[in-house]
């Protein structure tokens, strides 16, 4: 089962702890993360269901493809990083 991770930053809205979730893609990962903590999709997905610019997703170290359709694929070992991005000059 693929693992997915939550920054502190992110959990001080909506507490998320890490878990083991059975999914294909980031997008049946983050769903299945959804269902029990509905709130967080407005934390993570824009209106449109795409990643939030402000969000930096990792999948196994390398940043996320599909931003917009969440279609990376997931492996039984994959570990998946939801962080919050830093910007600005």
């Amino acid at each position: 089962m693929a693992h997915i991770f939550f920054a502190a930053s992110i959990q001080r809205h909506v507490p998320t702890p890490e878990r083991e979730i059975d999914a294909r893609t980031l997008g049946e990962a983050l769903e299945a993360v959804f269902a029990g903590q509905p709130r967080l999709r407005g934390y993570i997905l824009d209106d449109q269901g795409s990643l939030r610019k402000h969000l930096a997703v990792f999948v196994d170290g390398r940043p996320v493809r599909d931003r917009q359709r969440l279609s990376d694929v997931l492996g039984e070992e994959t570990r998946v990083y939801v962080v919050q991005a830093l910007s600005g000059g």
